[in-house]
Order: structure tokens, then sequence, then C-alpha cells
């Protein structure tokens, strides 16, 4: 399994144009995790499967969406209604409600990856307006495999960012 995570774009289209043409031959599934300022109607979200930041007006959007990939299920939120600025522990109760092993999420600006409780929650940090100890702009690749579950972070210029690939023995 191979999957993109992206999240407050801000606006930006234009990379998230770059992303799909990139990568959507190459991973399972693409996710981009709210506050992209974008219509819901836009026809970019046909590549990517995505939520309703604090940012996002459209009503259309989903709050939040849970998707199987392969034999995985991966729960998705914004985060803002889950105060993930403050704790991580409403958003690792959504995704144990909806029976998830990875949660993806955006809103503080901050890429972060951990795993607790066998649930891997995953922020791949803002594409446009970088927050916390990493001021890059970035998005996250997750791969897993038979030994278990990779996390690289990569720049807008998608080149890896030095230091920021985590590794998980198998859930």
């Amino acid at each position: 399994m191979k999957i993109l995570v992206v999240s407050d774009s801000h606006g930006d289209r234009d990379i998230l144009v770059e992303l799909r043409d990139k990568y959507k031959e190459s991973m399972d599934q693409l996710f981009h995790c709210g506050d992209s300022e974008l219509e819901a109607s836009d026809d970019i979200w046909k590549a990517f499967i995505t939520v309703r930041g604090n940012m996002d007006f459209d009503q259309r959007y989903e709050l939040e969406q849970t998707v199987d990939v392969g034999s995985n299920r991966v729960f998705m939120a914004h985060g803002h209604y889950l105060d993930v600025k403050s704790s991580m522990v409403p958003l690792l109760e959504a995704a144990k409600r909806n029976k998830a092993n990875f949660a993806f999420f955006g809103h503080s600006h901050e890429l972060g990856v951990e795993k607790r409780d066998g649930i891997l929650l995953l922020n791949p940090g803002s594409i446009l307006q970088p927050r916390g100890k990493y001021h890059v702009q970035t998005y996250a690749i997750v791969e897993m495999d038979e030994r278990g579950i990779t996390v690289s972070y990569y720049d807008r210029s998608h080149q890896p960012v030095e230091g920021l690939v985590v590794r998980f023995s198998k859930m």
C-alpha cells in the first residue's frame, strides 16, 4: 500500500495539480486533510479524498471520511473540531470508533506521526504555511509492506526532507 497525504494548501490549487500529476499512477490513494479553500465541485477532487477544514466554507465537504485502502482503513478529519492542537485523544477515539488503523489530520500546520494503540496518527504538515519545529512546506507518503510502515516527508520540490523518515513495525 502506498498513500500520499497533504493538507492545508490554502488556495494553492497548482500544488495539488502537481501532486496529482506526479503521483496518481504510483499511489493507491491521495488524501487531502482540509483547508484547501477550493470549491467542493473542483475537478481536482476526482483524484483526492478530502474533508472540510475550518477555512473551507463550502458545506458540501464532509467533516470526516473513513475509507478502505486495500486491507487498511483510514479515518480522516481536518482536526479543528477534534481539538488536535491540544490533544490526540479525540482523534484517536474517533479512529477507534471507525475501526481505522490510520488517522490522517491537518489544522495545526505541524507535521508529525506517531503510533498509539495500534493506530498510526499522521499530520502531513502544511504544503503552504508550515509551523512548528520543521519550518518546511511538506506532504507525506505512507508505505506499508510485510516489514511495516514507512512515513516519508517531502518538500514542495518533491525531495525527501532529510531526517524525516519514520518507520514502524507491522501493526
